[in-house]
């Protein structure tokens, strides 16, 4: 069972999916988001298609695939969290998670266009790990208690602009935040379908070229110690999203820099929760 959202961009519809039929969510919410979350909607979801009330989408085949989730408060990102990433990028293993922040508008769905901004040369792809809060998370006592408060795992993609980011002063945010740089999806997988958030294969291709095949085994902060500590600092909200690193394998690493150009295709996926697709166009 997953969750999305489908239709045109900013009219979604919410919806389930389940043994290759979609059911429409739309008895139970408006979309899903935060307060859909908060409120065990995922869990309502579930009951209700076991009761038999919800309704099966007859053109769900025809739409188009949106963002699983709705845009965020909050994009919370961690960089350099993987060992071999830190290794290709010749930075030293982080001794606290390397937190910033990015712009919630930059979701789009998993098989959208991918802009690459104006004058940039170093457009980047990275593959991650997806974590959607569902419960608030505030001054954790244990990371023990971190996973109790995840909704669900989504695959994401944070495309980044290496000369934005690294070579313009101060603040990755800048390489991080341009249009449409987090696709996300195709699916909102509950936790309790995930199991182990550390036991999850990632890989993503370039023009059909496998680029980055990792695991989240590697990750130098696992993902309950990334909620615990981002609690520590801000308040985790139902509906906010984590994006826990990438592995070795993006273009900042690979002898000769090959960063995205108009007309490449980018695929990715994570082991359980889907594969999408998407081209780049000069924006």
């Amino acid at each position: 069972m997953t969750f999305g959202r489908l239709g045109a961009r900013g009219g979604e519809i919410p919806v389930l999916h389940r043994d290759g039929r979609t059911y429409d969510l739309r008895p139970l919410t408006a979309d899903i988001d935060g307060a859909f979350l908060a409120s065990d909607g995922l869990a309502r979801a579930a009951a209700a298609l076991g009761e038999g009330r919800l309704e099966e989408l007859a053109n769900a085949a025809s739409l188009r695939v949106g963002a699983p989730i709705a845009a965020p408060g909050k994009i919370v990102c961690i960089g350099l969290n993987y060992h071999d990433h830190a290794a290709e990028t010749g930075a030293k293993v982080p001794s606290e998670p390397v937190v910033f922040m990015k712009d919630p508008s930059t979701i789009v769905g998993p098989f959208d266009d991918v802009l690459i901004p104006r004058k940039s040369v170093k457009t980047d792809w990275e593959v991650e790990l997806g974590v959607v809060i569902g419960t608030e998370a505030r001054y954790l006592d244990l990371t023990d208690d971190a996973l109790a408060h995840v909704a669900g795992y989504v695959l994401s993609h944070d495309v980044s602009e290496r000369e934005f980011q690294l070579e313009r002063g101060g603040q990755w945010d800048k390489g991080k935040s341009c249009e449409t740089f987090n696709p996300l999806g195709p699916g909102l997988v509950p936790a309790s379908a995930v199991g182990d958030p550390q036991a999850l294969g990632l890989r993503l291709w370039v023009n059909g070229e496998l680029r980055q095949d990792g695991s989240t085994a590697w990750q130098i902060f696992p993902v309950a110690h990334v909620i615990w500590y981002l609690s520590q600092f801000m308040v985790l909200r139902p509906g906010d999203l984590i994006n826990t690193g990438t592995p070795a394998g993006v273009a900042l690493g690979i002898p000769g820099e090959p960063y995205l150009r108009e007309g490449d295709v980018v695929e990715l996926e994570i082991d359980g929760l889907g594969r999408a697709r998407q081209r780049m166009v000069q924006g």
